[in-house]
Parts: structure tokens; C-alpha cells; sequence
């Protein structure tokens, strides 16, 4: 027994001089961080004493540090588990070269794959662009995106058949080293830099061992590489417009595009991590941009402690009687299970023992036609809040262009369970090993309720008999404008509601593009709003995003978010779904989406010359304090085109009510609403902006709306806007009185109002001085609105001239006779 503790202690030495040799290298600065801890200390334990923070300190940096030890640790052993699966297998075929491959792939790499892979890199290109930029870069768009003539070389070395238990692999050779590619990138850079500049990459080189592995005989093949591979990328940066940088480099873009390359390859496509490429008998050219799919979590089995907890190295530590006792505790073990799609969670419930079962069904929706789905493996002690990870697995889904589904996960010793749906709704139940540990498996049952395609079909609606429009023709037809969409809001259900006082309800925030809605509050106990937004359509694979809210005394709490796709929608046809919530354990919402088409005349309006808009501010409620004394002076200043219209200043309120028209001719700009805080001789601050939609109201009739502003955390406005077609009988003026009258009134008031403000500076009386310049400001501005007034009548006056014109032209004797003998 003696001996047996000493060796138990000579092998925990071995492994802390590890850890601490580990530190040494990978954390240089360590020697000097210690020192500084240890000064920290000697000075609060003989100088003076404050708290117990360093202690502290030390141990949960020291807990970090070890967590991170261990993962990598596990990390390294499950690739070198896979390696030597993989390397060690006996060969079935002798080393075979691939110059007849290299050839074939030159002739049909112009013609043929250059563009068909170009248009399916770019699409992944450009969502991983809008997710992932680093802070020196606003904005980033794709422009141009081609792979170039030269081919990747293939199995240079040669290629080697090998199989593992029933499972044949393919590896060889990947080389690919170019400089003819032609991918452009236009960056709009932050502060300070601002500005344009193009970003140009013209060269790249990729090198590594691929493996091949067919399943479902032969129908799809699997394709990965060993290990991440070598990636090089050559950047150049050209002009980008008038404010562009100049031709130099921009720091850190370089290596943020090959860590951003080389990341994605090692998440999607390095072992473990396979891609899916289907042979489908036939292809019928469409394609899926969303799916609805039903996961049923059955149950797991040979669920152990010993096994599913700790890394490898740390498993061989464990004794023999260490083990049993383990084993013995299997029946205690109290475990649920955490599915999850990109941002989308949900949970089973707990249950009992080392063969639980939950039984649990969830509805999750795909954003693309492929997707990951993970299984988490938690443990739950009944007298603690804290979950203990223990394993994970994982089930990938692709849809197939015959419209079939195949699902596949890694199976026993790096081998491949492969299934294939023939049309959706048909279950398909797979049994899966957790990932990195030596026992435990998970039934799961996979139902693909339907797949949503770019051209507006479905595929469980119509499976054989749906349009089979190109891919091209449906991009360009979702770029076109001239359609609304049309959301309603009508339920929801489930929800987690975070209010602390009991009384709360739930309200919907909406945002398409630039476009913000925002729900009234229905009760948190019954959700249901039944109300309906319009939106204008956007192009480019825009989401529809969701964000829902309770409404508490003690301030509002986010209870989830949501996005939908919103391509692929037919006109006329209501889409009715329920979409569940992400970043929460529960909750879904139900929406009805259409899409409407809108006349081209129609959708101009009431063009320039042929009528005006009507905006009334009315009021706003719940503004952010923007001075020290918790309150602000805010004004309303609204952007119109190259218009700019301001409103008064309300003074030390944050619900201010302005009740004031302004009217602009209606041309089709943006109308942007900018609320700010009014100071005297300080620049002015903002408290929230907000664009109002008013291209597809009806003509001559009132819309009443609360817009909630944005790039603050709370406030909204009370606008009225008319979009009015004009009579120019009925059109009245600002005023009664004369134009000379008006005129003379506002020119006199300005002069009397600069005299006071001239006396004012000379007196020093600041208070005085500010409440003068904002009249002065609001003075300013009505003449600005008369001037656009008297544009307006003018220009609606020789219209009027002109048609008259014309129709006397038409009916003149001299007009019909020449018409007539022609």
C-alpha cells in the first residue's frame, strides 16, 4: 500500500512539472506576472491589509490555466487516436499515381468547376465575412470572386486505398499554390482611419493530405483533411473611391484572412470534421435555403463516471477499485441532454441512472441547406445549481439535389454511420458514440420536416412536382425590388418570462435591414399580439431579425432571439411558422409571412412634382438622460435627401412633446429621424435616431406610429406621417396672408431676434443666451419650411400649366386636322 501511494505521488509530481514546463513556454510573461503577484502580496500582508483578493486571484487564474491545460490535453489525444485509426490501417491497393487525374481536372477546371466552386465559396465567403471582421474594418462586402485557371494538384506523392474494420479510406496529396485567382474585397475602415480601400487577394497556397470515404454505396462521399493544412495568403490593397487609403497595407488584414481561412477549415472540413458531397441520380437544379426538422432525443446508454469524465491521460490514473466504485455510482448519475443548431438550444429534462431516457421532441430550423447538430452530455448533482459537462457528439445534415436528405456522424474508431432520408418526413433514428470518451452512445430521431427552396417551393408541400427554376434566374429574381413583405405577428408560447415583480407582460422588436417595429405589450401568461408590419423587400439573403422582451416594473429583460430567412417566398402565398427562440431553453413565435407584389406605378408614389410628405412629430417617451442632472433638452432634427428640418427644443424632460408639422416634397429619399440633446455651446449629443417607412402608404391618409429608436437602450417617438397626393384647389397655405406678408414678418422677427442676441454676449448672460439661439434656430427653420412650401406650389402650379397646355394642344382645330390627314 505504501508503494503504491509513492508511486501515485511521483506520477502527481511528474505531471505538475509538466503543467508548470507547459506555462513556461506557452506563457512567457509568466515569470514576470508571478513576480508581480508575489510584490502585490508582500505589501498587503506587512504594509497594509485590504482583502483576500490575491489568493483569490492566483487560484481562479490558476483554475483557468488548468482547464485550458486539460481540454488541449483531450484535443490532442482524440488526433492522435484518429491518426493512428487512420495511419495504421493495412492497405487493400498498392500506391497509385494521379497524373490522369491532374489532367482530367485541367480540362474541365475552366469550363466547368471554376465556376460552380467559385459561386459556392463565395456565398461562404461572404457570410463569413459579415460575422467575423476585426474592429479596424466597419463594414467588408465581396465584389468579385473567382478561383482563377490553375487547378489544385491532386496525389502528386500518389494515392493509397486503406480500410479500417468495414471502412475504406482514401488518402492523397492536396497542392495548390496560385496567383491567377481574382477575389475582391471593399472595406469601409472605422475610426481613426475612415474611409474606403480594396483589398485584393492574388495569390493563395494550400497544402495537406486529403481523405476520402464513400458511403450509402457510393451514392455521397465524405471528404476531409488529416490535419490542418498549410494556408498562404498574399494580399494587396488598392484605391477604394474619394476618401479612399492610400495603395499600403492595412495592419493585421493579412493574418486575419488566413486565421479566418484556416479556421474554417479546421471547424468544417480537418478530422474529425468531414464534408458531405452527394452524387444524386438526378439533379433538379435547386436550392434549399432552410428546413424545419423535428430532433427526438430517445435516450442514451452505457453511460459511465469513469468514462465520460476527465481526459485520456487522466483516465489511466484511475485504479482498479477507484473504477468499480465509479461504476457502482452509474445508477445515481442524473443527466440531460443540450441540442444545438448555430445559436439554437433546447433541453431535456433530467433523468435517473447510466441508461436514461428522455424521450424529448424539438422543433429547430436550418438557416442553409446544410447543418450541424450537437448533442451536449450534462450531469446535474440534485443539490447544486452547477452542470458538469461530460461528453458531446454530433449528427451533420445535407440536403441532397434529388430531394433527399442525408444525415452522417463519426462513428466507432473514426468510422462513418451514414443514413439517407428519401423524402421528408420520413424518421431516421441513429445511434451515435460521444465524442473523445471510451463508453456511452445516444438514440436520437431525425425527422426533416420540410426544405424551403430559393424559388419559393417545398419540398413537402410539392416532391417531385415543384418549379424547377435555375439557381441564376432565382438570384436575380430575389434581387429585383418592388415587392413588401408583409409580417404578422401573431402568437407565442413557452416563453421564459424574467419579470421580478409578477405584473410584466411581453412585447417583439422586428428589424429588416435598416427597418425597425417593435409590437405592443401583450401578458407574459397569454402572448398574443395578431399584428402586422411591412417591410420593404431586400435583396443578398437579408435575415429577418427578432429580439422579445418582458416589460417589468424593474426595467425590461430580453427572453430570447430569433432569425428567418426570408428567401424564397412566392407572391400571394401566406408562410405560416413557428420559429423557435435562440440563446433560451424554451420559447417560439409564431408568424405569418407574404410576400406582396407592388405595381410599379404604385410603388413610385407621389413622384417629385406630384405631391409632398407630411411628417408630424407628436411626442417621445422614455429618452435617455444625457446631461448630469438625469434629464436632456432634445430636439428632433429630420434628414430628408439633402433636406434638413429641425423642430424645437424642449427643455429638462425626457418626454417631450413637440406637436409640429413639417412637410418635404415627396421624391422617394430616405427619412431619417435623428433625436438629440440640445447644449448651448458644447457640440450636441445623440439620444437615438430611427428611419420612418413611408414609400407604400396609402395616399392621402394617416399613419400613426411608435418607432423605437436605436443606438440607445431605450426611447421611442410618436410620429403621424401622410404621404399627400395633391389638389391644387384644396392645397392651403402655411398662412392666411399674403406671401409678401409672410415674408416681411419672418425677416423682420430674425433681425430683432439677432439684435437680442447681440446684447446678450455683451451682458454675459448664458441662460438667456441659449434659449435665444434656439429660437432663433426654430425661426430659422420656419422660413426654411416656408421656402420649400412656395417650391412646392410653384412646382405644382406649372405642372398644373403644363397639363393644361397640353390638353388645349390636343383639342385645338389646326391639331385634329393634321392628326386626321396623317
Amino acid at each position: 500500500m505504501t508503494g503504491r501511494r509513492k508511486r501515485r505521488a511521483g506520477m502527481n509530481v511528474e505531471e505538475a512539472v509538466e503543467f508548470l514546463n507547459h506555462l513556461w513556454v506557452e506563457k512567457p510573461m509568466l515569470p514576470f506576472l508571478i513576480s508581480l503577484i508575489l510584490g502585490c502580496w508582500v505589501i498587503e500582508r506587512w504594509v497594509f491589509s485590504l482583502s483576500n483578493w490575491v489568493p483569490l486571484v492566483v487560484a481562479v487564474w490558476a483554475t483557468i490555466q488548468y482547464q485550458s491545460y486539460q481540454r488541449r490535453i483531450l484535443v490532442e489525444d482524440l488526433n492522435k487516436k484518429w491518426k493512428r485509426v487512420i495511419l495504421n490501417t493495412s492497405p487493400i491497393t498498392p500506391l497509385e499515381h494521379c497524373e490522369w487525374l491532374n489532367k482530367l481536372l485541367m480540362e474541365v477546371w475552366q469550363s466547368y468547376m471554376n465556376p460552380k466552386l467559385s459561386l459556392r465559396f463565395s456565398s461562404i465567403v461572404e457570410k463569413r465575412l459579415k460575422h467575423r471582421k476585426p474592429r479596424l474594418i466597419e463594414m467588408i462586402e465581396l465584389q468579385e470572386f473567382s478561383l482563377g485557371s490553375s487547378p489544385p494538384s491532386l496525389g502528386i506523392q500518389g494515392a493509397r486505398w486503406s480500410i479500417s474494420g468495414d471502412q475504406k479510406f482514401m488518402r492523397l496529396g492536396f497542392d495548390w499554390d496560385t496567383s491567377d485567382m481574382s477575389i475582391l474585397l471593399l472595406a469601409k475602415l472605422a475610426k481613426p482611419l475612415m474611409g474606403t480601400a480594396r483589398i485584393v487577394i492574388n495569390s493563395l497556397h494550400i497544402k495537406g493530405d486529403l481523405l476520402f470515404v464513400p458511403i450509402l454505396d457510393g451514392k455521397s462521399l465524405l471528404y476531409s483533411f488529416i490535419s490542418a493544412p498549410e494556408v498562404r495568403i498574399g494580399v494587396a490593397f488598392g484605391s477604394g473611391g474619394s476618401q479612399s487609403l492610400p495603395a499600403t497595407e492595412l495592419p493585421g488584414v493579412s493574418s486575419w484572412l488566413v486565421k479566418l481561412f484556416t479556421d474554417t477549415l479546421v471547424k468544417t472540413m480537418v478530422e474529425p470534421r468531414r464534408r458531405c458531397y452527394s452524387l444524386p441520380a438526378v439533379d433538379l437544379r435547386k436550392k434549399a435555403v432552410g428546413g424545419i426538422i423535428y430532433v427526438t432525443v430517445i435516450s442514451a446508454g452505457n453511460l459511465s463516471k469513469s468514462s465520460l469524465r476527465g481526459s485520456p491521460s487522466q483516465k489511466n490514473n484511475f485504479s482498479l477499485n477507484g473504477s468499480l466504485e465509479d461504476h457502482g455510482n452509474d445508477k445515481d448519475l442524473q443527466t440531460f441532454v443540450e441540442v444545438e443548431v448555430e445559436e439554437l438550444t433546447r433541453r431535456t429534462g433530467m433523468k435517473k441512472g447510466s441508461n436514461p431516457n428522455w424521450d424529448s421532441t424539438f422543433n429547430m430550423i436550418l438557416h442553409e441547406e446544410t447543418g450541424n447538430l450537437r448533442f451536449h452530455l450534462y450531469e446535474c448533482d440534485p443539490g447544486s445549481v452547477k452542470y458538469d459537462y461530460l461528453a458531446t457528439c454530433e449528427i451533420k445534415v445535407k440536403y441532397v439535389a434529388d430531394d433527399s436528405t442525408t444525415f452522417w456522424a463519426i462513428g466507432p474508431d473514426s468510422g462513418v454511420i451514414a443514413k439517407n432520408a428519401e423524402f421528408c418526413g420520413q424518421e431516421v433514428e441513429m445511434v451515435v458514440p460521444f465524442e473523445g470518451v471510451s463508453a456511452g452512445e445516444l438514440t436520437v430521431r431525425l425527422v426533416l420536416k420540410e426544405w424551403q427552396f430559393v424559388d419559393g417551393s417545398h419540398s413537402l408541400k410539392n416532391v417531385h412536382g415543384s418549379s424547377t427554376h435555375s439557381l441564376y434566374g432565382s438570384s436575380n429574381f430575389l434581387s429585383r425590388t418592388g415587392r413588401k413583405i408583409n409580417i404578422s405577428v401573431v402568437e407565442g408560447k413557452e416563453f421564459l418570462v424574467k419579470g421580478k415583480s409578477g405584473k410584466c407582460g411581453t412585447y417583439t422588436k422586428l428589424q429588416y435591414g435598416k427597418a425597425f417595429m417593435k409590437t405592443r405589450t401583450a401578458p407574459a401568461t397569454v402572448p398574443i399580439w395578431n399584428q402586422k408590419f411591412e417591410f420593404d423587400e431586400i435583396g443578398g439573403g437579408e435575415y429577418l431579425k427578432i429580439k422579445c422582451y418582458t416589460e417589468d416594473l424593474f426595467g425590461d429583460e430580453p427572453i430570447g432571439s430569433a432569425r428567418v430567412n426570408l428567401e424564397g417566398l412566392v407572391d400571394g402565398t401566406i408562410r405560416d411558422v413557428w420559429v423557435p427562440l435562440e440563446k433560451v431553453n424554451s420559447g417560439e413565435l409564431r408568424l405569418q409571412i407574404e410576400a406582396v407584389r407592388v405595381d410599379d406605378n404604385e410603388s413610385r408614389g407621389a413622384g417629385l412634382g406630384n405631391g409632398w410628405i407630411e411628417l408630424v412629430l407628436v411626442e417621445a417617451r422614455d429618452l435617455i438622460a444625457a446631461d448630469i442632472r438625469g434629464t436632456s433638452d432634445p430636439y428632433v432634427r429630420v434628414h430628408y435627401g439633402n433636406l434638413k428640418r429641425r423642430t424645437k427644443v424642449m427643455f429638462k424632460t425626457l418626454n417631450p412633446q413637440w406637436h409640429q408639422t413639417l412637410e418635404f416634397p415627396d421624391d422617394g429619399s430616405p427619412l431619417v429621424v435623428h433625436v438629440k440633446d440640445h447644449n448651448a455651446l458644447l457640440p450636441t449629443s445623440s439620444i437615438g435616431d430611427c428611419v420612418v417607412e413611408y414609400q407604400r402608404l396609402p395616399p392621402n391618409q394617416l399613419a400613426d406610429k411608435w418607432i423605437p429608436l436605436q443606438g440607445v437602450k431605450r426611447g421611442e417617438i410618436h410620429i403621424q406621417i401622410t404621404r399627400k397626393v395633391p389638389d391644387l384647389q384644396k392645397r392651403t397655405s402655411l398662412d392666411s396672408e399674403s406671401s409678401s406678408t409672410i415674408a416681411h414678418q419672418i425677416s423682420s422677427q430674425m433681425k430683432q431676434m439677432m439684435a437680442k442676441f447681440q446684447s446678450l454676449i455683451e451682458e454675459g448672460n448664458l441662460e438667456a443666451l441659449s434659449t435665444t439661439l434656439s429660437k432663433l434656430e426654430s425661426l430659422q427653420d420656419t422660413q426654411e419650411e416656408y421656402m420649400v412650401q412656395l417650391e412646392t406650389e410653384e412646382t405644382l402650379l406649372l405642372n398644373k400649366i403644363k397639363e393644361l397646355g397640353q390638353e388645349i394642344f390636343g383639342s385645338s382645330p389646326s391639331h385634329s386636322r393634321r392628326s386626321s390627314s396623317d
